[in-house]
C-alpha cells in the first residue's frame, strides 16, 4: 500500500511539473513594421529584442516577422526559436537570432503596405501551434494599415488569452495637425483586440520594457 502511494505521489509530481512548465512558458511573436519612414525606426526594434533575449528563459518561444504586403505568411519571418533548456546551447540560440535580426534591419527595403491585419492572424497560429502558457504579440508599428488591391482582412481575430501590446506608436505628420486621427487610429486596434476577447496595452516609453511582462 505504501509503494502505491508513494508512486501516485511521484505520479502526480510529475504531471503537475509539466503542466507549471507550459502554463509559465511564454510566447512572443513581434511584428516589425517596414513601411515608408517607419523603416527607419527598426533600430529601436533592436534594442527590444535585444531586452526580449536577457530576459527568456529556457522553454520559452520568441519569433520576429516583418509586417509588408501581405503578412499572413511564414515567409515573412525573420528569425524563430525555442529556448533550450541547455545555457551553453540557448545562449548561442541567442546570439543566432540576434545576429539575423541585425543582418534583416541593415539590408531592408520599405514597403509599399501595411498588413497589420495579416500578421497578427500569423501570429496567433504561430503561437498557438507553439502551446505556449502565456502569449505575447508585440506590434512595433505607427498602426497605421494600409492594404493592397485584392487583400481582404475583414475576419475576426481569436485573441483570448493574447496580450497585443503596440511598441513605439509613434505620430504621423498629419497627427499633428490633427491628433485626432492618432487617437482614433489607436482607439479602433484596442475595439479589435478586444471584440477578439486579447488582452490590449500601448507602450512608447522604450525605457519601460519591462512593463511588456507586468500583471494587469
Amino acid at each position: 500500500m505504501r509503494k502505491i502511494v508513494t508512486f501516485l505521489i511521484i505520479s502526480f509530481m510529475i504531471i503537475s511539473g509539466c503542466t507549471d512548465t507550459k502554463t509559465h512558458s511564454k510566447g512572443i511573436y513581434m511584428l516589425l513594421d517596414t513601411s515608408g519612414t517607419y523603416a527607419m525606426e527598426l533600430k529601436k526594434a533592436q534594442s527590444i529584442i535585444s531586452y526580449l533575449l536577457g530576459v527568456l528563459q529556457p522553454g520559452d518561444t520568441l519569433a520576429v516577422a516583418s509586417i509588408d504586403t501581405g503578412s499572413f505568411s511564414e515567409k515573412d519571418i525573420i528569425a524563430k526559436v525555442t529556448f533550450d533548456t541547455r545555457p551553453s546551447i540557448s545562449n548561442n540560440q541567442k546570439r543566432v537570432f540576434q545576429n539575423t535580426v541585425n543582418e534583416f534591419v541593415s539590408s531592408v527595403r520599405s514597403s509599399s503596405y501595411t498588413d497589420i491585419s495579416g500578421g497578427i492572424l500569423q501570429a496567433i497560429e504561430y503561437l498557438n501551434e507553439a502551446n505556449s502558457g502565456q502569449k505575447y504579440i508585440l506590434i512595433f508599428s505607427d498602426l497605421k494599415e494600409e492594404l493592397a488591391k485584392g487583400h481582404i482582412r475583414d475576419v475576426p481575430l481569436h485573441l483570448t488569452n493574447f496580450n497585443v501590446i503596440a511598441l513605439n506608436v509613434t505620430k504621423l505628420r498629419t497627427d499633428i495637425r490633427d491628433p485626432k486621427q492618432y487617437l482614433e487610429r489607436v482607439e479602433a486596434w484596442r475595439a479589435k483586440v478586444e471584440k477578439g476577447t486579447g488582452n490590449w496595452r500601448v507602450i512608447n516609453d522604450l525605457e519601460r520594457l519591462d512593463n511588456i511582462f507586468a500583471t494587469r
